[in-house]
């Protein structure tokens, strides 16, 4: 007996796509995850076309055998661990939060 109302508790998949905070997480995640993925390969693709198109400017010496490609390359690896860490924060503060509404809403 306790299987049946357990079961009718649940949502069916159309009740849950059609929940209003269902779509808010969707449309948030959605949101974030294109947003820093454009940032993303701007920054890469931005790096590998400055690699491309002005291998001189990279080759030019700010310091002793140090050019300025070294630190551009390092700033690249470095903003790229930034944008996963403002995706992990986001994740921890706001899309986890918003799971557990909707896990509970669902009986999930």
């Amino acid at each position: 007996m306790s299987n049946k109302s357990s079961k009718s508790s649940m949502k069916t998949t159309e009740e849950i796509l059609n929940d209003e905070d269902f779509r808010s997480l969707s449309s948030q995640k959605n949101a974030i995850s294109v947003i820093l993925t454009i940032l993303e390969l701007v920054l890469y693709f931005g790096f590998i076309a400055l690699i491309a198109f002005n291998k001189p400017f990279l080759a030019s010496k700010i310091s002793g055998a140090i050019s300025i490609g070294i630190p551009i390359a390092v700033a690249t690896i470095f903003l790229s661990w930034v944008l996963t860490g403002i995706y992990i924060y986001w994740a921890n503060s706001k899309y986890d939060v918003l799971v557990k509404k909707v896990k509970e809403k669902i009986g999930g």
